[in-house]
């Protein structure tokens, strides 16, 4: 008999994750406090979206922290989205 220990990360009582890697969970656990923070500070902004649009626009900006950063030093969206697109092409190569 094999024991497995599974780290679940809820959300807003919702199960987002379910891994047995440690190190995955609390990153992916972080990125949602993240996001939290993100979604308050936009509302604390005077920015009204609805719930559900929030949550997705908080959790897209938190997961892709380093990009937004990139476009914040004025890099273009453009060639932003060629290289995701070309870092893409490359791993389902390799997985080929």
């Amino acid at each position: 008999m094999a024991v497995i220990t599974r780290y679940v990360v809820e959300h807003k009582g919702v199960e987002k994750l379910v891994t047995t890697d440690k190190k995955e969970a609390d990153k992916y656990d972080k990125m949602l406090d993240v996001a939290d923070n993100l979604a308050r500070y936009i509302e604390a902004k005077g920015i009204k979206l609805d719930e559900p649009v929030m949550e997705e626009l908080s959790i897209l900006l938190s997961e892709n922290k380093d990009v937004v950063g990139k476009l914040f030093k004025g890099t273009g969206a453009s060639e932003l989205l060629e290289q995701e697109k070309a870092e893409i092409v490359e791993l389902e190569r390799k997985q080929a």
